[in-house]
């Protein structure tokens, strides 16, 4: 018998892995939902990452062994504002409080996310939302869906009819990048329908693959923000590229998924 398994056989296997990582995320996700409802006050930045870390915790101890068991040999990528390329091998890169910040200040807008990412390449993730219940999923070559239901990206063709939206990457980002980001936004204002900005990034890809708006991008790249929403994306017939709409990888320094239809001019305002 063959050592490597068949194509067939690795779907089989990834769309099984995708059920029972979907079944650890959404524990988590009950998890942090226990914790969630007052406004945690804190004074100092200290307090702030004590505050943040107590919540990560939360859902990593049942993250953690859930997927280390089901891939045993995977690593383990749990920084959610880490960037770059990965190891050769399959890995974990988990968000275990997707938004976290807004959880603190009792927010709505935060999520559980874990996505495996084998030689580089996003093969399947699960995006939960506690407070509405639902379960975003992708897996490579299968789609994306919500709750079982297929996902598909906006048929918009004008940017100027478009809702696009924007986030920051992380919270102390370096003075260019800062300048960078403003510029895009007023370029956007000027282009396009209505801009949207907020974090954490997640959740408007969700928004683009489920096609209520048609397109986001953000200035300096983190793995755990945009690997999950660049699988769903992509599966539910988005594009995915750098603001210059180079091919985007997680060493890239944009990043930029849309709607086909409006694509090449999201490119041409955030290039300006």
């Amino acid at each position: 018998m063959s050592e490597t398994l068949s194509a067939t056989d690795a779907a089989t296997s990834d769309a099984d892995l995708l059920e029972q990582t979907t079944i650890a995320v959404r524990a988590a996700g009950s998890a942090l939902r226990e914790r969630f409802g007052e406004v945690v006050r804190y004074q100092t930045r200290e307090e702030l990452m004590r505050a943040l870390a107590a919540n990560d915790d939360t859902a990593l101890d049942i993250l953690r062994p859930s997927l280390t068991r089901l891939r045993p040999d995977a690593g383990w990528v749990e920084d959610e504002l880490d960037g770059g390329a990965l190891p050769p091998g399959e890995w974990w890169v988990v968000d275990p409080a997707e938004g976290n910040v807004n959880h603190l200040h009792a927010l709505p807008e935060w999520a559980v996310t874990a996505t495996l990412v084998r030689e580089n390449q996003p093969v399947l993730t699960v995006v939960h939302l506690p407070l509405t219940g639902e379960t975003y999923t992708a897996l490579a070559g299968a789609g994306a869906h919500l709750d079982g239901r297929s996902l598909h990206v906006s048929q918009t063709a004008d940017l100027d009819l478009s809702i696009v939206a924007t986030s920051q990457a992380r919270p102390d980002e370096d003075g260019k990048v800062v300048q960078r980001v403003g510029a895009s936004i007023t370029a956007m204002l000027t282009d396009a329908l209505v801009v949207r900005t907020a974090v954490p990034a997640t959740l408007h890809l969700l928004n683009v693959a489920a096609g209520r708006i048609d397109a986001f991008w953000q200035f300096s790249g983190a793995r755990a923000d945009l690997l999950p929403g660049a699988l769903l994306v992509t599966e539910a017939g988005g594009r995915i590229s750098d603001a210059e709409g180079r091919p985007w990888t997680p060493q890239s320094e944009s990043f930029l998924a849309a709607a086909p239809g409006v694509h090449a001019e999201a490119v041409t305002t955030l290039s300006r």
